[in-house]
């Protein structure tokens, strides 16, 4: 019986620093930021591309196919309506992996024509809590950096500057084979 006593009160202290601890490295009270440094374009030149997890048939996504008019009326008056142009044809094209020191980036694109409709990134860095916040906050900013831009001449983020500059590298592999 007097062992149990300090063996309860140690289990309790053992639970009660248990649910203090925090997983997140980040500082308590000062939320991640992002301030824009100068626009950077990717790097080109003859290197072959990292990675090999691309899309290689780059194929456009099934059509919907289109509802049949409604029959007219026999005493309508006909009417005649201006011929129109089919809309350009959607594609979607995947950007080449780039990794840097923090994880995988790779970015897809959807065009419509020759503009560029909308991007996802299909991976960010997530390996650590810490990465996997960052890639968070920076990828609706470097999406709309990029749907602005139309071209891969997007902004740094500082506190994101790796994931940004991989980013735009895969971003400007897809245009590539977009040919915009």
């Amino acid at each position: 019986m007097k062992r149990i006593t300090p063996v309860i009160l140690a289990t309790v202290a053992g639970l009660g620093i248990l649910a203090t601890f925090k997983t997140s490295p980040s500082t308590p009270g000062r939320p991640l930021t992002f301030s824009r440094t100068a626009a950077r374009s990717p790097a080109t030149g003859a290197s072959p591309p990292r990675g090999t997890t691309t899309d290689p048939t780059n194929a456009p996504p099934a059509s919907v196919p289109a509802t049949a008019p409604k029959p007219r009326s026999s005493t309508a008056a006909p009417t005649t309506t201006p011929p129109t142009t089919a809309p350009a044809q959607q594609q979607t094209f995947t950007g080449d992996d780039f990794p840097n020191q923090y994880g995988d980036v790779q970015v897809q694109i959807l065009v419509r024509g020759h503009q560029l409709v909308d991007v996802q990134a299909l991976q960010l860095p997530s390996s650590h809590q810490r990465s996997y916040e960052i890639s968070q906050q920076a990828a609706p900013i470097l999406r709309q950096e990029a749907l602005q831009a139309h071209s891969a001449q997007i902004d740094l983020l500082s506190g994101a500057t790796f994931t940004s500059e991989s980013y735009a590298e895969s971003l400007q592999s897809a245009l590539d084979r977009a040919g915009i």
